[in-house]
């Protein structure tokens, strides 16, 4: 038997949506301060699932589905008065800076699957966020997700020099404390 809303973690609920819309041929993926949340191990909170659209699916299709779910649009977000967490579908594709993400990762969970970007992507977001609005809160998570997990560092050392921030990975790695 699947949990209520109300006793769903945010990575439960993030699976739950997706089974939910992947049943109705809608694919989205976790991005965002969320992931952050999941591979830092609580390192960082948030409150929103960013549910990228990766295939721009229509939107009406997925508040249909949001509806169905017991959930109501309020600005540009989905609440369920039985859960904190709120929902935003930023449409696709979905990327990293200039690079389209083609890996997903996917956690199985009681209430369904969680598909998410991979730790090495998390870990890109965070820094596009801190090379391009010099966005230092950013960095941290970054080093926060890498500190956790297993990364590819040479995916983010070749996808920051096309993102021309050969100098704020340099600062990256510094804050990591490794040598390369």
């Amino acid at each position: 038997m699947k949990k209520e809303s109300k006793d769903m973690d945010l990575k439960e609920l993030g699976g739950f949506i997706c089974d939910a819309l992947i049943a109705k041929d809608i694919h989205v993926v976790l991005s965002g301060g969320s992931c952050v949340e999941i591979y830092s191990r609580g390192e960082y909170s948030s409150w929103d699932l960013d549910l990228i659209n990766r295939y721009n699916e229509q939107y009406k299709k997925i508040h249909n589905v949001m509806q169905k779910l017991g959930f109501t649009e309020h600005n540009k977000y989905f609440i369920h008065e039985d859960t904190k967490y709120f929902i935003e579908f930023p449409s696709g594709p979905l990327g990293v800076g200039d690079a389209p993400v083609e890996d997903i990762a996917e956690i199985d969970t009681e209430a369904g699957v969680l598909r998410l970007l991979t730790p090495t992507d998390c870990i890109k977001d965070r820094l596009a966020a801190y090379y391009h609005w010099d966005d230092e809160q950013s960095l941290q998570q970054a080093v926060w997700v890498a500190e956790q997990n297993d990364y590819d560092l040479a995916s983010i050392k070749e996808w920051s020099l096309k993102e021309e921030a050969d100098e704020k990975f340099a600062n990256f790695i510094k804050q990591l404390n490794i040598k390369i």
